[in-house]
């Protein structure tokens, strides 16, 4: 599978499974945008992928921040005249019990982890309508699936990127665009480092596998449903978590 003349972007692009998505797409000759609020780290993973030879440019976004986020989409537009493939993958969250939440903490779980995707792909949507094609793949989670204890308000937001997913899959279906869902089960990223060790190790025996996705794994689950080898696949939620919740 070649995604050459391509353009992507990947939200949360910098680091974890979004640094392993913005090089397994540019790995196969699509030219990527990472956007992240986290400029330095886009900047340097634009130097390492062009040191491979591959074409990776950066835009500061700020998912949490509606009108930031279409800034960028119109910037991003101006340099290329639409984006093949969409992939919102940008989250964040903390693990603590709900009655505990501060209203500020909701807020921004719910503005990055479902607001954000809303209204990106909202502005990036029209030059995918026009041109009659496109792939958009949304990172929610499984524990928008199948709920997690001390992530309500997360696993809510989550939960509704899977609704998200399957109902604009059938909106833009008619223009031969595909919207599809990716749900991470724990994977090896600088976000699940500042976890307690009890909770990782709580982790790895409830998971069959019995450790966690390499950011790799998930890529390459994304990179699936961004090329041509799942045009006939739309409005589909998959888990990738190792059986953790093959129940679910």
């Amino acid at each position: 599978m070649r995604l050459d003349g391509q353009i992507a972007l990947v939200t949360g692009g910098a680091s974890g499974i979004g640094k392993a998505t913005v090089l397994a797409l540019a790995g196969e000759g699509a030219t990527v945008v990472c956007a992240d609020v986290d400029q330095k780290r886009a900047r340097d993973l634009v130097r390492e992928a062009a040191d491979g030879g591959l074409k990776v440019e950066a835009v500061e976004m700020d998912l949490a921040d509606p009108a930031s986020t279409r800034r960028s989409a119109a910037e991003v537009l101006k340099r290329h005249p639409r984006v093949d493939i969409l992939v919102n993958g940008a989250g964040w969250g903390d693990i603590q019990p709900y009655i505990e939440n501060s209203p500020e903490f909701m807020d921004r779980v719910i503005a990055i982890n479902l607001g954000g995707p809303v209204h990106l792909t909202q502005a990036l949507l029209t030059p995918m309508i026009a041109a009659n094609r496109g792939k958009i793949v949304n990172i929610a989670s499984d524990a928008g699936r199948v709920g997690s204890g001390g992530e309500t308000v997360y696993a809510a937001a989550k939960g509704g990127v899977i609704a998200f997913t399957k109902s604009l899959a059938r909106e833009v279906a008619r223009y031969s665009i595909n919207v599809n869902c990716v749900c991470p089960g724990p994977t090896d990223t600088p976000m699940l480092a500042t976890r307690s060790e009890k909770l990782r190790e709580a982790f790895i025996k409830a998971i069959p596998f019995r450790r966690f996705a390499a950011p790799q794994e998930i890529a390459d689950a994304i990179l699936f449903f961004a090329g041509d080898n799942s045009r006939y696949v739309t409005g589909q939620i998959l888990s990738v978590s190792g059986g953790l919740t093959l129940a679910g």
